[in-house]
């Protein structure tokens, strides 16, 4: 799983011109799944996740993490993620999981980060979707569950 992580001050999803969710101060992350992503996989980034310290403390130092700031959490699935550019100019996507693969893993993924942080929303798997953010910092950081250095 890829997961690029947004500190926002809000933050939300869209489909066809309805806001499906919305979210003020806490992380939007959109979420790609490869076809060797596991519940291993969700565990470790779900964890991972809910305890970044990214939100500033009263010295304004990035201290603080989502569980210990009352954060609110957005998830979009954006198999996009798994783009490859390394040949020609037209992204190839055969590292992104199919549906039949991914669809419940992101669903699991949103229900496992709702046992740990209860405000967490998502967009829909494959809708197009407008996701509209106020990237507060900016703070983005991006997690390989294949690449844990």
């Amino acid at each position: 799983m890829i997961a690029a992580i947004q500190r926002v001050s809000k933050a939300s999803v869209s489909i066809d011109q309805k806001v499906k969710a919305s979210i003020k101060q806490g992380l939007l992350v959109l979420l790609g799944i490869g076809p060797d992503d596991s519940s291993e996989d969700i565990d470790w980034l779900v964890g991972k996740i809910a305890n970044l310290r990214i939100f500033n403390d009263s010295n304004g130092t990035m201290n603080i993490s989502s569980l210990n700031a009352s954060a609110e959490v957005l998830i979009i699935s954006q198999f996009t993620l798994h783009a490859s550019t390394k040949k020609g100019n037209r992204p190839s996507y055969i590292y992104a999981a199919k549906p039949e693969i991914a669809i419940p893993l992101y669903e699991a993924f949103i229900s496992a980060m709702q046992k740990v942080i209860p405000s967490t929303f998502s967009g829909e798997f494959g809708a197009d979707m407008q996701v509209e953010l106020i990237n507060d910092g900016p703070v983005t950081i991006l997690i390989d569950t294949k690449n844990k250095k």
